[in-house]
């Protein structure tokens, strides 16, 4: 049988899934101080940050599904301090001193979170080793070397570093190593384990969730479900690709989704054989990304992006199965690791991520509707949303920081264009990003399709 025909038997499971009993239903008019729509990360993180500082405010968080059931459970698990767009497209937007600023705050951030979770005593697997993007092509070592060099010129020489090809492989032993580019900015989380932590954090310190719960009116002031209402002096909207159906948001922001697998756990004798037994997280420099990391308990995660977007931002729960895009991201780990052939992939899962037009996520507040959101992570969102998390805290509370000035803090973006250019666009550019890869195995040099696309977008 084939291991296509293997996985498509698999059930849509995240590996980080755990089944627990549901919290209430909201079923009564309630009145709040802070009102948040959506138990996630960025929901959680803001609930904490808000109670911590001010643990008398009545806050309530209201779930349509249950905590962490999009993005938050359903991610690679990689807390990384990388930014959806390059720091020269920062720059350009803003200024130079900003985008430094706004990298300072991203790398501090990996840390908080560690920092956080020790603190407070929530057991998340987290593991601060650093983030390894091979390169296994003579073009991908040529734009490693490049990257380190445009990172010193930009003013963060420590950011990022060149490995050879026997430092890089004795990281991650994965077939036809060349070198990679190596931060010791990130680290890998337990993203269940992290997001119901979080809630029972926070529930811990009054906060109040209800799941099953789906928001059916949001106006100032005041939210609304089918059985309930929280009448508050701020609504946070912390709703990230699921913004996208919320009536009037269609063109806010659209979902891109990422696929993952996940294996059985591996020998300890094959881990030390493919040199995988660390907690570093890993890729290479392919242009349509793909992104992996070893589990505390020895399972390879390995996930990618490539599943086509859906006309009208549409998010049908079967989206997050693709046999295709689930059977070439295999293919991928194979290409990897051709010793897991025979090594069984026990879990299948999919996720929505929030990307706004111009590939900046945001952290904004409008006092005079007294609403505030954050989110379009571009899948970046395990460290940023921890970010904005704080950030809302500071705009909400009316308290002065540094990090209130970062260059996406009330950051607009353009909106996306109505359909169909929406949907040519979108996948017109995953097509682009696939043939980039194509073009340098080809031409053995750095794709111009990808540096086009990169122009264009802004994203690295």
């Amino acid at each position: 049988m084939s291991a296509k025909l293997d996985l498509t038997h698999l059930p849509n499971k995240p590996l980080w899934f755990e089944a627990a009993p549901s919290r209430e239903r909201l079923g009564a008019a309630l009145e709040a101080d802070v009102a948040i729509v959506g138990a996630g990360y960025t929901g959680l993180w803001t609930a904490y940050y808000l109670l911590k500082s001010d643990p008398s405010l009545r806050v309530v968080l209201v779930e349509k599904r249950e905590v962490g059931f999009g993005a938050s459970g359903r991610n690679g698990g990689w807390a990384s301090a990388i930014f959806p767009i390059s720091l020269t497209r920062v720059a350009e937007m803003y200024s130079h001193a900003a985008a430094l600023e706004l990298q300072g705050a991203m790398n501090d951030t990996v840390d908080e979170i560690g920092r956080v979770l020790a603190l407070e005593g929530v057991e998340a697997d987290y593991a601060k080793q650093g983030f390894l993007s091979l390169a296994r092509s003579q073009p991908q070592m040529n734009r490693a070397r490049a990257a380190v060099d445009a990172s010193a010129r930009f003013g963060l020489p420590q950011q990022w570093r060149t490995l050879e090809a026997g430092e890089a492989f004795t990281r991650v032993g994965a077939r036809d190593v060349l070198g990679g580019l190596y931060t010791e900015h990130c680290a890998l989380i337990h993203p269940g384990k992290l997001v119901r932590g979080l809630a029972k954090l926070v529930e811990s310190m009054g906060a109040k969730i209800y799941e099953g719960s789906e928001v059916t009116e949001l106006t100032p002031g005041l939210l609304r479900t089918a059985h309930g209402s929280v009448k508050a002096d701020i609504t946070v909207r912390a709703t990230e690709a699921f913004t996208s159906q919320q009536p009037g948001h269609s063109r806010f922001v659209i979902p891109l989704y990422s696929l993952v697998l996940a294996t059985e756990p591996l020998p300890l004798e094959l881990r030390q054989r493919l040199n995988l037994d660390q907690r570093l997280a890993f890729n290479d420099m392919r242009h349509l990304r793909v992104y992996g990391q070893v589990t505390a308990e020895g399972r390879l995660v390995f996930g990618g992006r490539g599943a086509p977007y859906k006309w009208g931002s549409g998010m049908p729960e079967q989206a997050d199965l693709v046999d295709s895009t689930h059977a070439k991201i295999h293919e991928t780990m194979l290409e990897f690791f051709p010793a897991l052939a025979d090594t069984r992939v026990t879990h299948r899962w999919g996720g929505a991520l929030g990307v706004s037009r111009d590939w900046c996520p945001t952290v904004s507040i409008d006092r005079k509707n007294r609403m505030a959101w954050a989110g379009n992570y571009v899948g970046d969102g395990v460290a940023t949303s921890n970010l904005a998390g704080r950030i809302l805290r500071n705009l909400i509370l009316e308290r002065d920081e540094k990090i209130n000035h970062l260059p996406f803090v009330n950051h607009r973006s353009p909106l996306w264009e109505r359909e169909p250019l929406r949907w040519l666009g979108v996948n017109s550019g995953l097509a682009a990003a696939s043939l980039s890869d194509i073009e340098e195995r080809v031409t053995h040099r750095p794709s111009r399709t990808a540096m086009l696309l990169e122009k264009l977008t802004g994203a690295h």
